[in-house]
């Protein structure tokens, strides 16, 4: 029987977006530009996700150069791959903002083992965009251009039915970012998805902006997530 695990790491195989991009835009696919970012997702999927529970949806923006850009796992640089996961990367080291803040909120949940049996994080853009600016080519969100997102629009509307046919719990779906939100909403008005959108600020913008403040964010999450927040 197909597990959870072997349907996440065939899609990710399979992945490509060969469509259009504007000017000054491009995609990055970590799966062939490095072929040990493939070894490492499939191991860190066959860890978590060997099996065929339900979980549910949480969705990101599009994966930074420096997270799953890198380790194919969303939210997950390689640091927080080795010591929170304890899958090593050889050929490759990096730091990822966004990254620190989910790790410590997985930690506050329960642990890693505990998450990832519960939720299934990726991103309706599932693979990195990168701008070209003058300072050399930069992490790009797949809204920052309206000509962009009209590019890969059907791209990521066929990305997130991919991503429910995995085995995801559609009443309730978690988005990262209010501006990836209000995107994500329209699209779900359009294809009827999800039942309930539950909307959380981005971990990097927590990080960058909201440090000081950053255990009462982890405490939203983990009511948000935990559905606290739903019951009467």
């Amino acid at each position: 029987m197909e597990t959870f695990a072997d349907k996440v790491i065939d899609f990710n195989r399979n992945l490509k977006y060969s469509g259009n991009l504007p000017e000054g835009f491009s995609v990055l696919n970590p799966y062939l530009d490095n072929p040990e970012t493939m070894i490492v997702m499939q191991e860190f999927y066959h860890k978590y996700y060997n099996d065929s529970e339900q979980r549910k949806f949480i969705v990101g923006i599009n994966p930074s150069r420096h997270g799953a850009g890198v380790t194919g796992v969303p939210f997950t640089d390689t640091k927080r791959l080795e010591t929170q996961c304890g899958i090593e990367m050889k050929s490759a080291h990096t730091h990822e903002i966004s990254s620190v803040f989910i790790y410590d909120m997985i930690a506050a949940y329960g642990g890693v083992a505990k998450f990832y049996r519960d939720f299934y994080i990726n991103s309706p853009f599932p693979l990195a965009i990168v701008r070209n600016t003058n300072n050399g080519w930069l992490n790009a969100n797949y809204y920052d251009d309206k000509k962009l997102f009209e590019n890969v629009k059907g791209f990521m509307i066929e990305s997130l039915k991919k991503h429910i046919s995995l085995g995801l719990d559609t009443s309730e779906v978690f988005i990262l970012g209010k501006k990836n939100a209000d995107f994500i909403n329209k699209l779900n008005k359009e294809e009827h998805l999800f039942d309930r959108i539950t909307v959380l600020e981005h971990p990097r913008y927590i990080q960058q902006y909201k440090s000081k403040e950053k255990e009462m964010y982890i405490d939203k999450y983990i009511v948000a997530l935990s559905g606290k927040n739903n019951t009467e």
